[in-house]
């Protein structure tokens, strides 16, 4: 009798736990689950359906050390805690900020949620990070579902979100967005993870330790409340010249008017059409570890950290320019300026939006 050969390892495989349970605002306990992907590389990604939250992203160095390269936290109270600054979370509908929290849209004006100065943010008081998300798993895609109801957060019409995530063989965690509305209404969806290729515990120093490239000729100029003025501003000759590598700790204490990156990058694309197009990268030499960023979006917020809570999680200390994000998306407050990237959804349309973080080992 032949023996039977040993299975082979699959080059990506998943499992499924739970990470909390909570009681909502009906009094109603809800279980929040935990997805774990790991591949052949040893990359190891967790994500949870409260917030569709990237919690965890494990990595090895040049030495195969592995290193937990993202800020998050171990238990579900802690992301309901004031410390949690968005981390990992999936930002809706409309990622950054929205001036006095006022639009127009079809001719009727909306008054939006305010909570960030002046100024909307980030979807508002609850936004796609603060709500339990549906979920169910297609081999090793995880697919995520929202249902955004109308005037939630002052936002017209009806909105259904699909948010598929998947890690790739070849060390790609890719996301994949969709959204279908009732009304017209802006949709401009992001992922809020915070990096440091140095590993999380790393601190600033890890930071400034990286070379970052970002593939933009403009930057959209912001004022004294972070909002764009519609005046986009080109790179060459100053700080935000990033297209060759630049080391953080090089440049990031010469931003102007503000303490680190905190700014819309107009991406240089082939065309006007929503190819994939490399948007940028991040090196940490001490490690070894780099990511590049590709998206079919039209910007990129990269933003340093500027703001974090000295705290803790996951055992590290969490510090100001820790870590720092590069949030694909269109435009900030792209519904107030004509010269922007379209922000509007209409009914029968489809809002799409593809990102991919590429990691690898560079000696």
């Amino acid at each position: 009798m032949c023996c039977r050969m040993p299975l082979e390892k699959p080059a990506v495989w998943m499992s499924e736990d739970e990470f909390g349970r909570f009681t909502d605002s009906s009094e109603v306990v809800r279980e929040v689950r935990r997805f774990t992907w790991e591949n052949v590389r040893n990359t190891k990604v967790q994500v949870i359906n409260y917030g569709a939250t990237i919690t965890s992203i494990q990595i090895p160095d040049k030495n195969g050390k592995i290193e937990d390269i993202v800020t998050g936290f171990d238990t579900i109270e802690e992301y309901f805690s004031e410390k949690n600054r968005y981390y990992g979370a999936t930002i809706g509908r409309v990622a950054n900020r929205t001036a006095k929290g006022e639009m127009n849209v079809d001719g009727i004006d909306y008054k939006l949620a305010v909570n960030n100065g002046p100024n909307h943010l980030h979807g508002g008081l609850k936004g796609f990070d603060k709500v339990l998300w549906n979920y169910r798993v297609d081999g090793t895609k995880l697919i995520l579902t929202y249902h955004s109801k109308d005037m939630e957060e002052g936002y017209p019409g009806d909105l259904i979100a699909t948010v598929t995530m998947q890690l790739t063989p070849s060390n790609q965690f890719q996301i994949d967005y969709k959204a279908v509305v009732t009304k017209t209404t802006p949709v401009n969806m992001t992922n809020h993870t915070y990096f440091n290729l140095g590993g999380i515990g790393s601190g600033s120093v890890g930071l400034y330790q990286h070379e970052i490239t970002i593939n933009a000729d403009k930057y959209t100029e912001v004022d004294s409340n972070a909002t764009p003025t519609g005046n986009l501003i080109a790179v060459s000759g100053t700080t935000f010249d990033l297209r060759v590598p630049k080391l953080l700790g090089d440049v990031i204490h010469k931003v102007p008017n503000a303490p680190g990156y905190d700014h819309n990058f107009c991406i240089t694309r082939p065309s006007t059409s929503k190819v994939v197009t490399f948007v940028a990268k991040a090196l940490h030499k001490p490690s070894g570890r780099a990511m590049e960023v590709y998206s079919d979006q039209p910007g990129v917020q990269f933003y340093t950290g500027n703001f974090i809570p000295e705290s803790e999680g996951k055992g590290a200390k969490y510090v100001k320019h820790g870590a720092f994000c590069l949030e694909t998306q269109i435009y900030p407050d792209a519904v107030h300026h004509a010269n922007f990237p379209e922000v509007l959804v209409y009914p029968g349309q489809e809002y799409r939006h593809f990102t991919s973080f590429n990691f690898m080992v560079q000696e």
